[in-house]
């Protein structure tokens, strides 16, 4: 602890060195040099707008919808049929139906679709009665089932997601 003391005592009797005459000189020649370059020193410009091709993207995207407003109104006056009215008049008697729709109201398979979009491998596994391990595998699916019935021609489709867990014998060969 005396030695910091002592230290501490030296450094308080020291005092900083009077700086030179020519020091003083040079500062004061930089500082009116630097007073008379400030006039050339250009400020950051602002970010300016080109008005010119603002208004120039702005006439182009409304020549766009424009265009695009008559290539629908086109399709609309000239457009296919899209629906179709029946020939059937809507009042029909429901008994004449009820005779007629014995055969129609038969749905017959159109298609299935299984998508598998998550598959893992949860490793071996040993059952309890296998003297073999067994690879757990986990699907994870989307199953989309549809029906049609031909007379109709109205269609049902169906989908669900499934989860599948299938045990896989491995060999130890």
């Amino acid at each position: 602890m005396n030695d910091f003391s002592q230290i501490e005592k030296e450094l308080r009797k020291l005092r900083p060195a009077r700086p030179s005459p020519i020091l003083f000189e040079r500062v004061e020649e930089a500082m009116t040099d630097g007073r008379a370059d400030a006039s050339h020193v250009r400020q950051p410009e602002r970010l300016r707008y080109n008005w010119l091709s603002l208004g120039f993207g702005l006439a182009a995207a409304a020549v766009l919808v424009l265009f695009a407003a008559v290539k629908m109104e086109r399709q609309q006056q000239t457009g296919k049929e899209i629906a179709q009215t029946s020939r059937e008049p809507e009042a029909a008697p429901l008994l004449n139906r009820a005779q007629k729709s014995t055969s129609t109201d038969k749905f017959v398979p159109a298609g299935a679709t299984r998508l598998v979009y998550n598959t893992r491998d949860e490793g071996l596994q040993f059952a309890g009665n296998s003297g073999q391990p067994l690879r757990r595998m986990r699907y994870q699916t989307h199953e989309t089932w549809q029906w049609r019935n031909p007379t109709t021609g109205a269609s049902l489709r169906v989908s669900y997601p499934a989860e599948e867990v299938v045990l896989i014998p491995v060999s130890g060969q």
